[in-house]
């Protein structure tokens, strides 16, 4: 292999069922990337594209540091599919079987859990409205918005719907209505949740910064936290989203989530192309 480093931004394309990710890999140096070159970098049509950008940075307190961001360039405290594709790399790489990563949600631990299947402790639920944050004190577990929705925080913000048919669901239309809800100050992430028993639902998904999309894990984890909450299902439930099946376990000390992860391709962004 050639030891020159590749001139422009290398970066790889990875994803958890579907849910993509262009993953830059800071351990070497480098500045983390400005808002405008996030949103040219998830431009599918101009750039690469992607639900999430991740950055990989070094740390003294944890194996990694991860930071990430959507598509319209705002920043995300947490993404959960993003993480495991990250942990699955660099166990990899290193041959460790658990890690420790830090968010800016907190230090998130992985595991490898057999088979190319990854698992990541997503951390506790956040279940204070200030914390989550809504714009004002509320009932939590039944907020004051038609379809009795239930609020939830997993280092972002959510809310969840519970529905007959989650196929059903006009997604275009409900999900950026809610994602910029006033209750949500910094806007929410949206869940349809359809309880098929009290160990499987069906999840349809609109990411608050990216729309909709195939998997993700912070929303799963948020949508068993309420459906357990409601007394609708137990802690541990399989999660059938568009791009396949994540398994989520609210134990006592974090929600752990587990799922395949896929590493696509690496590639260099042009210094051309980077000079815009």
């Amino acid at each position: 292999m050639d030891d020159k480093q590749p001139l422009g931004l290398p970066f790889a394309k990875m994803n958890g069922l579907g849910n993509d990710f262009v993953v830059i890999d800071l351990r070497g140096g480098g500045e983390l990337p400005a808002a405008d070159l996030v949103m040219r970098i998830g431009d599918r049509n101009r750039g690469v594209g992607f639900d999430q950008l991740a950055t990989i940075q070094n740390d003294d307190q944890a194996d990694v540091r991860l930071r990430f961001w959507n598509t319209d360039g705002s920043v995300s405290a947490a993404c959960g599919n993003a993480t495991r594709c990250i942990a699955r790399q660099v166990m990899d790489e290193t041959g460790l079987q658990k890690l420790r990563l830090r968010t800016d949600h907190g230090v998130l631990l992985a595991e490898d859990a057999g088979g190319g299947v990854t698992r990541v402790n997503m951390g506790h639920p956040v279940l204070d409205w200030q914390q989550i944050p809504l714009a004002k004190q509320v009932d939590i577990d039944h907020l004051p918005i038609e379809g009795d929705p239930i609020a939830t925080g997993m280092g972002n913000p959510h809310i969840t719907f519970f529905v007959e048919d989650a196929e059903a669901v006009d997604l275009a239309q409900l999900g950026p209505t809610y994602e910029h809800h006033p209750l949500y100050p910094q806007r929410t992430n949206v869940e349809f949740v359809q309880v098929v028993s009290p160990e499987e639902i069906i999840l349809k998904i609109w990411e608050r910064g990216a729309g909709p999309t195939l998997a993700s894990g912070s929303c799963s984890c948020a949508a068993v936290v309420a459906a357990a909450r409601r007394g609708l299902t137990g802690r541990k439930v399989k999660v059938n989203v568009p791009g396949g099946v994540l398994f989520i376990d609210w134990r006592e000390d974090g929600v752990w989530m587990e799922g395949t992860t896929s590493y696509v391709f690496s590639g260099v962004l042009t210094p051309e192309w980077l000079a815009g």
